[in-house]
């Protein structure tokens, strides 16, 4: 079982290096052309996205190639095990997503309250300020 998991860290790790080594080859080649003067940044930058894009498709091709190879060559309780693994796993990320997102709301909720609160403060402090200036002095 722990070939199992070796085998996918290497999977995985295949495809983020391949997706790497993609986005910086790319990242030259445009480097290239602009100092050549053959094609405007805004193209260049039109460029490079079309071509993360394509190495992205290309690195989760390999990775689902390379799972679905690995899992040809697994037994039924092999497959059983890992499936379950699996399972455990999406759910803890997608517990963990949850934790975050309600995190970053409660953080933008607090923001935006403590900003209500200094901007009612600083109004009460500037209509202070103008009762103090137009008060009378002996």
């Amino acid at each position: 079982m722990a070939n199992l998991g070796d085998g996918f860290k290497d999977i995985f790790l295949a495809g983020v290096g391949a997706m790497a080594i993609t986005g910086e080859k790319a990242q030259d080649l445009i480097g290239q052309l602009i100092e050549k003067g053959e094609i405007t940044v805004d193209q260049g930058k039109q460029i490079n996205s079309e071509l993360k894009h394509k190495a992205e498709d290309v690195a989760a091709t390999l990775r689902y190639d390379a799972l679905e190879a690995r899992m040809a060559v697994m037994t039924p309780e092999e497959r059983t095990a890992f499936a379950a693994r699996a399972a455990e796993l999406a759910a803890k990320a997608n517990a963990e997503s949850a934790a975050q997102d309600a995190a970053a709301e409660d953080a933008s909720e607090a923001s935006a309250a403590d900003t209500s609160s200094e901007t009612a403060k600083a109004a009460g402090n500037a209509s202070e300020a103008d009762g103090d200036a137009s008060a009378p002095t002996a």
